[in-house]
């Protein structure tokens, strides 16, 4: 290996710090990009320049390095991406055919020769690819010769002579690199890495009474690079941004290391749109380290109108039924849509909107909702997670079923008339409020049998919802119930 060094390099540097913090932008998609700035000390022509200070995750076709001055013409004539930092396992299989002392207890050694060391590489981007990693129970087995005798096993703890030329201790780019002229100067150095994902939580803490609540958003950032980032600036982007897999990411990950240059901003933990998505900076610079967790508060809201709602939909049709029939058949079947639930659902919704003290757009999340008890503390009543929630749109999510109201739905009356292809349709539904105050309840009932629809009778007022679905507003008494009937006429 140190023949290869002589015959390309003119000039070799080993660069274990960077001068500068560096800069990360993390992807709720289990990926970022990680921008540094490291100092370079070249010689005109090619120079070796080894960088160790880097993620198991790069995805090395993904590097851009330039002199941000413009001063110098960079050019990578080669990269070698070495992740198989030593170990020993690895190191076993570096002495393969040779002989080495073993330890055996109390001080004791024998000689072993390493016939097979049984190690298998690790694919460190399997769990971001979704490959499969090489996995052969047999060839892990070590094989080491004692006394001419063969052992798929280690008669000790292997003591190795010395590291072998071919190691390393961390992660390690190596680059050849040809520069037009000499100079000093601090470089950037950019590449998309897995290993590190953001996500948000939000709870939501209502009084003992009322649909008041406070709001606290958190955000939570996972490192799993195998590299711990000392004071960086960081920077996180919501939405769908489309990743492809590792293997052929290098051109994606060069734009969007290009996109993250204009990224930087400094404020309180702020937003901003981005191109189609939104990014959110960091209050201040912050120490990530590896296999680290860290959370940040990013919203704090009082007094949201957060309005607590019933909702019953009690259509509840088995698709697998009918797996596999023609529209038609469906249609005309006589018990289409007459299987029915008992659950009325609580759901909660706000609008996301300054006037409701929040306004910010809100990357997808799980929402915990809590309520206070007449005793001070607050129980935990329901959870679910939203999608990425511009401003002023209204979030509703479904948190658990009622307890104290149930609901009945049966069909009254069903005519089918094929001659005329129309068909004639009833439903009753009950309502019963078992709570010590007056509650409302909204009945959903869909129009599944035809687009072409008309509502011959009804109890109650309702209003159309979409092309298929219509709503009956209801409030039942304390300890009440409220009947709704309807007839729907199809034709088609």
């Amino acid at each position: 290996m140190k023949a290869r060094f002589v015959c390309i390099s003119l000039f070799s540097a080993t660069l274990l710090a960077q001068s500068t913090p560096p800069s990360l932008t993390i992807y709720n998609q289990n990926f970022a990009v990680v921008r540094d700035q490291i100092p370079l000390e070249l010689k005109p022509g090619e120079n070796q320049v080894n960088v160790n200070n880097i993620t198991m995750h790069l995805e090395p076709d993904s590097v851009v390095l330039r002199d941000p001055t413009g001063k110098h013409t960079l050019q990578i004539l080669e990269q070698n991406y070495r992740a198989d930092a030593i170990s020993e396992p690895l190191l076993l299989s570096l002495y393969e055919g040779k002989t080495i002392d073993f330890e055996v207890g109390n001080g004791q050694t024998v000689k072993g020769k390493i016939i097979r060391s049984g190690y298998t590489p690790p694919d460190y981007f399997q769990p971001y690819r979704g490959g499969q990693s090489y996995n052969n129970a047999a060839a892990q087995q070590p094989v080491i010769e004692v006394n001419g005798q063969l052992r798929f096993s280690m008669p000790g703890t292997p003591v190795f002579p010395s590291l072998t030329n071919d190691s390393i201790l961390k992660p390690r780019l190596e680059w050849s690199l040809a520069t037009d002229q000499a100079g000093s100067f601090p470089a950037e150095f950019s590449y998309v890495t897995g290993g590190m994902s953001w996500k948000t939580d939000y709870n939501l803490v209502a009084p003992d009474k009322g649909d008041i609540v406070d709001v606290v958003g958190w955000i939570t950032i996972d490192n799993q690079t195998g590299k711990t980032f000392e004071n960086a600036r960081i920077k996180l982007m919501a939405g769908d941004v489309n990743k492809i897999q590792p293997e052929v990411a290098g051109q994606m990950g060069a734009r969007l290391q290009e996109a993250a240059k204009a990224m930087d901003m400094r404020a309180n933990v702020t937003e901003k749109a981005f191109d189609e998505f939104h990014l959110y900076t960091l209050e201040r610079p912050s120490t990530l380290r590896d296999r680290e967790t860290k959370q940040v508060e990013f919203i704090h809201a009082d007094h949201v109108t957060a309005r607590q709602i019933f909702i019953y939909d009690g259509a509840n049709i088995d698709l697998n039924r009918y797996s596999g029939w023609a529209w038609e058949n469906i249609r005309n079947d006589h018990s289409y849509g007459t299987e029915s639930n008992s659950k009325i659902w609580v759901m909660r919704e706000f609008v996301n909107s300054q006037a409701n003290h929040l306004g910010i757009p809100l990357p997808k999340g799980r929402l915990r909702f809590y309520r206070r008890n007449d005793d001070g503390q607050i129980e935990f009543t329901g959870e679910n997670v939203i999608d990425h929630t511009p401003r002023d749109e209204t979030v509703r999510v479904y948190t658990g079923n009622a307890f104290d109201m149930t609901a009945e739905r049966r069909r009254i009356d069903y005519v089918l008339e094929s001659g005329k292809k129309s068909a004639t349709e009833s439903f009753e539904i009950k309502i019963r409020n078992h709570k010590k105050e007056a509650v409302k309840v909204r009945v959903v009932e869909h129009l599944y049998r035809s687009l072409t629809w008309e509502i011959a009778s009804n109890s109650s007022e309702y209003k159309k919802t979409d092309a298929n679905t219509i709503e009956f507003p209801v409030t039942i008494a304390p300890d009440g119930e409220k009947t709704v009937t309807y007839t729907a006429h199809y034709s088609w």
